[in-house]
């Protein structure tokens, strides 16, 4: 959530930022909310102080013996405490509308992000690897798959429904070991492991403002929890609440969860395969930093990234992502996209953000640096995958398959596989 008094002080600014996200926003509704919330909080302020130096006078008037004077004061502060509960009626109503209209208002993108209306207006950063050029008549992960055996969409859609499938044999072996290569090697580069809970209530949810706007790409339950759709949702919101110390910033956290997401509006989209489904494994990263150190973590925690897909040798690039395409939430977004043989083409398989203190508003947390400042400032949240670990099963499938239907696994990997270096046709 955006500072209301940054907002109210850079209402043209504020305008610009979310015209370059693409977003219609209305300033003139803002300053009508806000104009008459603080209207009503100083009509409150003034009736409290005419009210309490009335009752103050009421004891001295009863003492001295001017009772028709203190009844006539106890009639006005009767009056006065009507005219406050109304008042206080129109108090809330406005911050209850101005607090929805700015849960609803993304974060404002950062100065170095490109300006631009869609994903077509990213920037790419750098490229590593070389797309592997095939001699021989190659097959999409979906396909390849089922024919190993490893894969089954028939019997996920059985017992699901579409959208879901079952990994058997090295297949599930694959996605287990690429869990623990991905959660071991962050945590060799400083990230402490979390094991977090896979439902999340709605205040939960709103720290990282996955609700109220996004709650149609949710799966909700009977009694009103929410399977998370990333572990960004409760490794951000460990510290909800909390006021950290700034000399142990910045705090680095991983953590495996599945996610589940509805995927609402995506009719179309990458049907095939296992690239858009409603349940997936990933290895999430997620930092709680200073504002100094916001954006030279998000670089290290892109590099964090990529050190994941050199080890398992697989091409990609990095993209900056423009104003249009940035996420709610997110100041800047870098996505990092793996090649995928099928699609010809880059996928994203990472996002890593930096949210200035966009959630940690929300979610209320904080910091404190007795030798910067007095109080406490709100932390900069940041989030990245590390990896998607379907998206990195398919890739790895699409780029190490052989021509007689074998697939290689890459080096790394081999000693969480058990030795195993060529997953073969199971039955």
């Amino acid at each position: 959530m955006l500072d209301i008094k940054f907002v109210r002080e850079n209402l043209d600014e504020v305008a610009q930022a979310m015209a370059n996200r693409q977003m219609k926003w209305d300033p003139e509704r803002f300053l009508a909310l806000d104009t008459a919330r603080r209207e009503a909080i100083q009509k409150e302020e003034s009736l409290q102080s005419e009210r309490n130096t009335l009752s103050k006078s009421i004891g001295q008037m009863m003492a001295q013996g001017r009772k028709e004077e203190a009844e006539a004061a106890k009639e006005k502060v009767r009056e006065i405490n009507e005219a406050l509960s109304a008042v206080s009626v129109e108090r809330e109503a406005a911050e209850n509308d101005l607090n929805a209209l700015m849960m609803m208002t993304p974060n404002m993108p950062d100065a170095s992000v490109p300006v631009g209306i869609d994903e077509n207006d990213n920037v790419e950063i750098r490229r590593w690897g070389t797309p592997r050029v095939f001699d021989f008549d190659f097959k999409a992960h979906w396909d390849l798959g089922p024919d190993l055996g490893i894969i089954d969409f028939d019997r996920g859609v059985k017992i699901a429904e579409s959208r879901f499938y079952l990994l058997g044999g090295l297949g599930a072996r694959l996605e287990r070991s690429l869990i623990n290569f991905m959660a071991n090697t962050h945590t060799s580069r400083g990230y402490k492991e979390w094991w977090c809970p896979a439902l999340a209530n709605s205040t939960t949810l709103t720290g990282t403002a996955q609700l109220p706007k996004f709650e149609e790409d949710l799966f909700k339950t009977t009694n009103g929890l929410y399977l998370i759709p990333t572990a960004e949702v409760p490794l951000t919101n460990i510290h909800a609440n909390e006021i950290l110390d700034a000399s142990t910033m910045p705090r680095r956290y991983c953590g495996f969860t599945p996610c589940f997401r509805e995927e609402a509006g995506s009719a179309g989209r990458d049907t095939r395969g296992i690239i858009r489904v409603h349940q997936f494994s990933k290895v999430e990263m997620v930092k709680h930093a200073t504002p100094e150190q916001g954006f030279d973590e998000l670089e290290l925690m892109v590099a964090d990234a990529e050190n994941i897909l050199q080890q398992l040798e697989l091409p990609y690039r990095v993209i900056s992502l423009c104003t249009g395409d940035l996420g709610f939430s997110a100041a800047k977004t870098y996505d990092l996209e793996v090649w995928m043989p099928a699609y010809d083409n880059y996928k994203e398989i990472s996002s890593c953000s930096c949210c200035t203190d966009f959630q940690a508003r929300r979610a209320n947390i904080r910091y404190r640096d007795p030798e910067s400042f007095k109080g406490t400032r709100y932390v900069y949240t940041l989030n990245g995958s590390g990896l998607a670990v379907g998206r990195t099963m398919a890739a790895i499938l699409e780029s190490y398959q052989q021509a007689d239907g074998t697939v290689l696994v890459p080096e790394v990997l081999v000693p969480y596989m058990g030795g195993v270096r060529v997953i073969e046709p199971e039955a």
